[in-house]
C-alpha cells in the first residue's frame, strides 16, 4: 500500500493519476469527498488531519511508502505527527516534498527555513527517505489567469528575472518512482527544474502567441507585491514569499539541474509546453 498526502494539491493529484495501475493506494485528505475523483478501483480515500495524530495511525496503517507533502510552515507539528505516525505503523520509506532554496545559503525567508526544519526531522525519523526539492512551479502562472482572460495583462515582479521552473508533472513522474521503488532511490535528494531558465515576461510572450492574442506585461514594485501577498496570505507567510522574490533578482534560480532527465530518461517539460496544455484556464481553447 502507498500513502499518498496532498492528494488535492498540485503534485499529490498528479502522484494519483500517475501510479501503475493495480498499484493498491490510500489516499489521506480532510475532505475526503475533494480526493474521491482521484480514487481508481485499487484506490481508498481515508479522512485525516495532520493535527489528529490518531488519524494519521489509522491511515498509515499498512502502509510501505508514503508521499509527505504539508503546507504550514508556521508549525513543524504536521511533519512530526506524521513522522511519529509511519514510524508506530512500520513504514518503510517515505518521500518528502520541499523545495531547492534549502541548498541556498542566503535563502533565510520563513519558508526556507521551516523546511530545512523538516528535512531534518524526516532524515532523523529512522525511516528510509527521499527529498525532492523542486524549484518553482511552472503552475504558479495560474494565478495571471484571470487578469489575461479579463484584460490580456499580466502583473508579476521581476519580469527579466529567469526561472528554471517545473512542470509538476515532472516532480510526480520522480515522485513516482521514488515511491514505487524506495530501495533504489533510498538516501538520496533530488533537485528538480525545468529545462532552462524562463523569466515571466519570455512566460506572457509565450502565452500570448498560443493564445493568439497580444498581452501586456506590467512590472510590479516590491511594495506592491506585498500589499497583494498581504491580501491573500498570513502576514508572515507573505513577508516570505516577498523575501524569496526578492533573492530571486539575483539570478540565483536560474540554474538548471539535470536530475530530471537522468531520472526519467527524457527531457523536462519545457514552459511552452506546460501552457499548451493548459489554455483554456487562460481563456483558449482546450487542449486537444
Amino acid at each position: 500500500m502507498i500513502l499518498l498526502t496532498g492528494a488535492t494539491g498540485t503534485v499529490g493529484g498528479q502522484v494519483a493519476r500517475r501510479l501503475p495501475a493495480g498499484e493498491p493506494v490510500r489516499l489521506l485528505a480532510r475532505d475526503p469527498e475533494r480526493a474521491a475523483a482521484l480514487a481508481g478501483p485499487h484506490t481508498e480515500v481515508v479522512g485525516g488531519d495532520f493535527e489528529d495524530p490518531a488519524s494519521l495511525r489509522r491511515a498509515l496503517t499498512g502502509v510501505r511508502s508514503a508521499l509527505l507533502v504539508t503546507r504550514n510552515p508556521l508549525t513543524h507539528s504536521h511533519d512530526e505527527n506524521f513522522l511519529t505516525a509511519a514510524r508506530a505503523a512500520g513504514v518503510g520509506h517515505a518521500v518528502k516534498l520541499t523545495t531547492l532554496s534549502v541548498t541556498e545559503p542566503d535563502a533565510t525567508d520563513l519558508i526556507t527555513q521551516w523546511q530545512r526544519e523538516n528535512e531534518r526531522l524526516l532524515r532523523a525519523s529512522g525511516l528510509s527517505w527521499t527529498l525532492l526539492r523542486p524549484r518553482a512551479f511552472m503552475s504558479n502562472t495560474l494565478g495571471w489567469a484571470r487578469s489575461i482572460r479579463a484584460e490580456g495583462l499580466v502583473r508579476s515582479a521581476n519580469g527579466t528575472v529567469a526561472t528554471a521552473a517545473i512542470d509538476p508533472r515532472d516532480i510526480a513522474d520522480v515522485a513516482v518512482r521514488a515511491l514505487t521503488d524506495p530501495e533504489k532511490h533510498t538516501a538520496r535528494t533530488y533537485a528538480l527544474t525545468g529545462p532552462a531558465g524562463v523569466t515571466p515576461v519570455e512566460q506572457t510572450e509565450i502565452l500570448g502567441e498560443l493564445l493568439r492574442r497580444p498581452l501586456k506585461f506590467v512590472e510590479l514594485t516590491d511594495d506592491q507585491v506585498l500589499r497583494e501577498l498581504i491580501a491573500r496570505y498570513p502576514e508572515p507567510l507573505a513577508h516570505a514569499l516577498a523575501e524569496s522574490a526578492a533573492r530571486g533578482r539575483h539570478g540565483s534560480k536560474a540554474q538548471v539541474e539535470p536530475t530530471v532527465a537522468e531520472l526519467l530518461g527524457r527531457p523536462a517539460r519545457g514552459y511552452r509546453e506546460w501552457a499548451a496544455e493548459q489554455l483554456a484556464e487562460f481563456g483558449g481553447p482546450a487542449a486537444g
